[in-house]
């Protein structure tokens, strides 16, 4: 449900840094002893939005992804010439969907990727080795790992922030609803390479009637229209949504190519796809399809109903996909390389008699 929050009394009235923008209250203090003496001796315009980072990301840290979308890799060396634009800071998606253009091409990432995490994540560092992190994706849940789904990142994608986290566990905060938003009239900080889009949640420190001012993971603040994003005050979740509402979210990304491991709006694998569906709704789920093929209840094929997930798998029993039930016998789903998301009648589709079951979630 989205709402108007009165920041202003959430954070505390401090000094104004923007155009009916409240400033954080200065309270939020650096850990380090020097810095909270500067600061309790002359906070200025914007110091409170500094990042606290010693520069370094090591073994047993908590950092956040600072790009728009970062790709987790199987290990360094399984990126192609063709991922180049994946592994910058910043990433372009949008080339790298352009060089993954035919099927073979894009197909290859199989065992290659592990999953993706947005703008913002917070994961945490099992290891390092050279300019690469292995890291855990906190918001994926998943057997691999107790911390979360794990990967490899380039470590310049990533950014330790303890002023940011700090952010995350005190302030309301705001989750992009759209596919894709900006970030506009950045301030205090000179790391812009991101842009916002759906499922991003960042703390919200300031709004006004068009706009809501949020921290981003490298320091400064920036603000998103009001429109894109569903405001929720501190501990609060989205209501509990129909399959309906399930739906229709769902919908939004018809016609999107597949893209596997991915779980952003440039590009769904079936699994990326339910699991960022719920997760817009409040609701987490596995991260993959042979756990979320065990998440909430059983229901038999008569009884399914509109976002009931739909079940596919091999002769030997291992979950190899997923869909989401949309009503009239039919579904909606990412299902290869080749193709896009896209509705159909699934047991048309399902030319293999691969059905294995439904799972209800809500």
């Amino acid at each position: 449900m989205r709402t108007k929050i009165a920041v202003s009394a959430a954070l505390g009235l401090g000094l104004v840094f923007g155009a009916g923008a409240p400033a954080l209250s200065s309270n939020l203090m650096s850990t380090d002893e020097e810095s909270a003496t500067d600061l309790k001796a002359a906070v200025v315009p914007g110091q409170e939005l500094e990042r606290i980072t010693d520069g370094k990301i090591e073994k047993g840290e908590t950092a956040y992804v600072d790009v728009t979308v970062a790709t987790l890799w199987t290990d360094s060396k399984a990126p192609r010439k063709v991922d180049k634009p994946a592994l910058g800071h910043p990433v372009d998606l949008d080339k790298w969907n352009k060089n993954l253009k035919k099927t073979d091409v894009r197909r290859d990432l199989t065992g290659k990727v592990e999953t993706q995490a947005a703008y913002g994540s917070e994961v945490t560092v099992l290891k390092t080795k050279g300019d690469w992190a292995q890291v855990a994706v906190k918001d994926q849940s998943t057997s691999k790992n107790k911390k979360g789904y794990p990967g490899w990142v380039p470590k310049k994608q990533l950014v330790e922030n303890d002023r940011f986290g700090k952010l995350k566990d005190d302030q309301p905060r705001a989750v992009v609803t759209k596919k894709k938003s900006e970030l506009e009239g950045i301030e205090f900080t000179k790391d812009t390479g991101a842009d916002v889009s759906f499922n991003v949640d960042l703390p919200l420190i300031a709004q006004d009637v068009d706009d809501v001012r949020v921290a981003l993971p490298g320091g400064g603040a920036a603000w998103i229209d009001f429109d894109d994003v569903a405001v929720y005050d501190t501990g609060d979740k989205p209501a509990k949504p129909s399959g309906s509402d399930l739906v229709k979210t769902a919908k939004q990304f018809d016609g999107l190519r597949y893209l596997w491991a991915g779980v952003s709006p440039y590009g769904f694998d079936c699994s990326g796809f339910t699991y960022s569906i719920y997760r817009a709704h409040g609701i987490d789920i596995p991260r993959d399809s042979g756990e979320q093929a065990t998440a909430g209840r059983k229901v038999s094929e008569r009884d399914l109903k509109a976002g009931d997930l739909l079940f596919f798998s091999t002769t030997s029993g291992t979950v190899h996909h997923v869909g989401m039930y949309v009503g009239d016998g039919k579904m909606i789903h990412s299902p290869n390389a080749s193709k896009d998301v896209y509705v159909t009648d699934w047991k048309s589709w399902d030319t293999g008699n691969e059905f294995s079951g439904a799972r209800r979630i809500i």
